[in-house]
């Protein structure tokens, strides 16, 4: 019996004899009627993997980091960025900030005003210079969430000027590189807001026009609503790249196949990095491709380094929210992440879904990849039980996962193996032991042949790839509170910097110098117009410290100038949110107002509650 099937290069025997099948029909029944998966090249590839990826920012995710001292910050970049150490991340997407709220803090702009052009604010430029210092190969991709209130004018509309906002990006972009030797390779539209056509091919214009073209628009960061444009309009779709889309379930659409784009899940997990987080993680790594052809898949958030009471705490592969003490946790998505991308690289491709992509029978998911020279294998199975891998959004339909084994058949590029590297996680939950990043002996393949033998919860990576590590180091500090008494004069920062251990919520503070013979270097509020915003609140506030700290005194300098000054500023205690309902926050809020020789003791930064007004007299 003689079966041919067309592949690149020729024709290839499949079974070359009745004795060959034979043999496979035999070895099924041994194995007790184990399901056989065929793993071939024969019809081609799938798919080029474009990585897995984490999200700094929307908004100052990664606020804490930057003032931890060494060596803990370089431990914490290393588990995040380094090759074959950790999560090896493939794709880093940071926030290009707009000078408002956009869900932890505010980031800050480039270009407060038209006529204010300046890269050493914020630090997602410095997130990114230590991504490619570890990792020369990482993606970089950048995206608003908010724009400066200059770009929409009266309007707060970034699109009411195309031309002016595809410039205000572009600059971004060309800022990188100028400043900071980083090549952008991906930019985004606005985040989970609605998209505009003609911004979107005014901007790929404005980036060729300046010898950008190597950056690849992705669109739109929201819904997969795009697809039906592209679909419809030629110019739009040679604008478009790829279509990202944000917690699409691991399901796509079939006008999004039918652009034929590449697809991203470009913002997706946002799960507490429990067990229960790390289980939706490891799922959705695998079938955003399994059931979506996403080929990328990227984490909000990179790393939880912003205070636990803001919103969705501990929602990033790691946590480092402790700067103060330098204690941070290499949490269990670090190791999940770890079983694909130690063992692939950008570029390669998966292989075709029924030929190493698929549902396994009794449960859960593998996804398989080949190097672009086809010398190198890596799968990944996952058997996440529903109740143990359900992610923030969307509801997950119900379904189940038992034990069982799973035999699979290497065929075409991968006849030849006769050995797999493993590695194994379990996930456990009650009593039981968690078991992460392990790896164990090596299953030998014969005559194509191999099997094993699947929990429920665990991930196996079975790779031709000699080159994993579970990397490590020394255990860090323990953790300990805020330490008080605490005092910051700014005098030791550059000017334009952050603060440490502020957390700005509304409005933008940057160190700035003076002249007043006390106070070199004051920490400023510096937006003077609405931005474009994400979330709409209206009173700057800024935060640090503990909100549940008790008998405490607070004492501060302020200075109003009299040129674009502030009409009141306040001081608070006990801030029950930021966020984007900062300004529904519940507290001891003392303001200050100077014209009026006013003191307004509230519980609340919109004043709604008033406990005493004092008024001098003149």
């Amino acid at each position: 019996m003689v079966l041919n099937r067309k592949c690149r290069g020729g024709f290839l025997d499949i079974f070359t004899n009745t004795t060959t099948v034979l043999y496979v029909w035999l070895f099924s029944l041994t194995l007790g009627h184990a399901h056989v998966y065929i793993v071939d090249d024969y019809e081609g590839l799938g798919r080029r993997f474009d990585g897995i990826g984490g999200l700094s920012g929307g908004g100052a995710t990664s606020k804490l980091l930057v003032n931890y001292a060494e060596p803990q910050r370089s431990q914490i970049l290393d588990y995040l960025f380094k090759p074959q150490f950790a999560a090896s991340l493939q794709i880093l997407k940071v926030e290009i900030g707009g000078d408002s709220q956009s869900t932890d803090g505010t980031e800050s702009s480039h270009m407060h005003e038209s006529w204010d052009e300046n890269y050493q604010r914020g630090y997602e430029w410095w997130l990114m210079r230590e991504a490619k210092k570890r990792n020369p190969d990482i993606k970089l991709y950048g995206l608003p969430w908010t724009f400066p209130g200059w770009l929409g004018g009266k309007t707060a509309n970034p699109y009411s000027n195309p031309y002016r906002t595809a410039d205000y990006i572009v600059r971004w972009v060309l800022g990188a590189r100028t400043h900071y030797g980083l090549s952008i390779d991906y930019i985004g539209i606005w985040n989970e807001r609605a998209y505009n056509t003609k911004y979107i091919k005014v901007l790929r214009a404005s980036l060729d026009k300046n010898n950008l073209s190597n950056v690849t628009v992705v669109a739109a960061d929201g819904s997969w609503g795009i697809s039906g444009d592209i679909l419809k309009d030629q110019t739009l779709a040679q604008a478009v790249g790829v279509i990202g889309v944000h917690y699409p379930g691991t399901v796509t659409t079939n006008a999004s196949l039918q652009t034929n784009k590449t697809l991203w899940s470009s913002e997706d997990y946002s799960t507490f990095n429990d067990n229960v987080g790390a289980g939706c993680w490891g799922r959705i790594l695998n079938q955003n491709y399994v059931n979506g052809f996403m080929t990328s898949t990227i984490s909000w958030n990179l790393i939880a380094s912003y205070y636990n009471a803001l919103p969705f705490g501990r929602d990033g592969l790691m946590t480092a929210v402790q700067p103060w003490s330098g204690h941070y946790v290499v949490e269990s998505p670090i190791w999940v992440t770890a079983h694909t991308s130690q063992f692939t690289k950008t570029g390669w491709h998966y292989l075709p879904h029924g030929h190493g992509v698929g549902a396994l029978q009794g449960g859960g998911s593998y996804v398989s990849w080949l190097c672009p020279q086809r010398r190198h294998f890596t799968m990944v199975l996952e058997t996440m039980s529903h109740n143990h891998s359900l992610c923030i959004r969307p509801a997950l339909p119900g379904y189940n996962v038992q034990p069982q084994r799973a035999t699979f058949s290497l065929k075409g590029s991968m006849r030849n193996i006769t050995k797999l590297h493993v590695w194994y996680s379990k996930l456990g939950f009650k009593d039981a032991e968690t078991v992460l990043f392990k790896e164990l002996n090596p299953i030998q393949v014969e005559n194509g042949v191999f099997s094993i033998d699947l929990a429920v919860d665990t991930i196996h990576t079975l790779t031709t790839w000699t080159k994993g590590q579970k990397g490590s180091y020394p255990t860090p500090p323990p953790p300990a509170p805020f330490t008080l008494p605490y005092k910051d004069d700014f005098e030791s920062y550059a000017e334009f910097n952050e603060a440490f251990n502020f957390a700005p919520q509304v409005g933008v503070w940057e160190v700035r110098r003076t002249n007043d013979r006390h106070h070199g270097n004051v920490n400023r509020q510096v937006i003077l117009h609405q931005p474009c915003d994400w979330c709409t609140n209206r009173i700057p506030i800024n935060i640090g410290g503990n909100y549940k700290w008790t008998n405490l005194l607070q004492q501060i300098d302020v200075f109003v100038p009299s040129v674009n000054g502030t009409d009141g500023v306040f001081l608070a205690q006990h801030v029950s949110r930021g966020g984007c309902s900062s300004d529904k926050a519940k507290g001891i809020f003392f303001f200050i107002f100077p014209d009026s020789r006013a003191f307004v003791l509230s519980t609340d930064p919109s004043i709604i509650t008033i406990i005493i007004i004092v008024t001098l007299c003149p």
